[in-house]
């Protein structure tokens, strides 16, 4: 049988719309979670809608590319390249957020450990502290802070804010500050000392391997960049010697060679991520509903 454009054609848009239902089933069905963890990820809505503002310039790219090539693989690439833009290279802003969001909390625990020393509780030391914090937690302190004005029980509050802020550094402070509100102990203020000496540590850690792994970012972006431009480029201004994959096995033996581009990106995109530590502070989805 011989393998002509519109068979090849039909085969890779067979492929697509099959793992479109594949993923839209899943999608719907959902993934067997631990009930003892809750759940602080994004959702299927959420994730969806964010994916909608990048389907039309995906859609564009697809288009563009498909355009100047008449290639079909290069074209489904460009467009998933565009589709998972900030999967692959948002690495940089999430880091980001982390890091000013435990600078955030290591100033707004030093700040608290000042206003316990005046003799203040917990439920009025938060609050004052609040209004004064960084922004990047500043919309889930006034939450908290709220939350404690309508008489919500501290640890309560706590264990909402713990899954709000949602940062392994966050953890270590609110869980001193719940087994505080629990016992009602001395020495809170030592405590509170020492967990903002060690979120500034961690901070200081988290900002050095920021700075070593943005080159690796840096060079992931080039590198996908330079061969997007080198390929549409090659078969635009010299289509002669790009002629062989204009065949069905041409494309074919091309679309391994993306599977493999895309692997080597993946492989630095590892390399780039952040490895952040894991969050202790868990609770069961019923305690966090309730």
């Amino acid at each position: 049988m011989t393998l002509t454009p519109t068979i090849l054609l039909i085969v890779l848009l067979g492929g697509v719309v099959g793992s479109g239902i594949v993923l839209l089933v899943r999608s719907l069905v959902g993934f067997p979670v631990d009930d003892r963890i809750a759940d602080s990820g994004p959702s299927l809505t959420e994730r969806v809608q964010a994916a909608g503002r990048r389907v039309p310039f995906a859609m564009l790219a697809f288009l563009l590319v498909l355009l100047l090539t008449r290639w079909l693989v290069v074209a489904i690439a460009c467009g998933l390249l565009v589709l998972f833009w900030n999967r692959l290279f948002g690495g940089a802003r999430e880091s980001r957020q982390g890091i000013a969001r435990l600078e955030g909390l290591a100033a707004w625990t030093e700040s608290l450990r000042d206003t316990v020393a005046g003799a203040v509780g917990l439920e009025q030391a938060i609050p004052a502290t609040s209004y004064a914090a960084s922004p990047a937690i500043r919309d889930d302190l006034t939450t908290l802070a709220d939350r404690l004005r309508v008489r919500m029980p501290l640890p309560e509050a706590l264990r909402r804010f713990a899954e709000e802020v949602d940062d392994a550094g966050a953890d270590l402070i609110i869980a001193a500050l719940m087994l505080n509100a629990r016992l009602r102990g001395p020495g809170l203020r030592e405590v509170l000392t020492s967990l903002a000496r060690s979120a500034r540590l961690e901070l200081e850690m988290r900002q050095r391997i920021y700075a070593s792994r943005a080159s690796t970012r840096r060079s992931v972006t080039i590198v996908v960049g330079v061969t997007v431009a080198f390929v549409v480029g090659l078969r635009v201004f010299n289509p002669a010697y790009v002629a062989p994959y204009s065949t069905p096995v041409g494309q074919v033996v091309l679309l391994v060679i993306m599977m493999i581009f895309a692997a080597g990106v993946m492989w630095l995109r590892a390399l780039a991520k952040d490895d952040t530590p894991g969050r202790f502070l868990h609770f069961r989805r019923t305690e966090v509903a309730r």
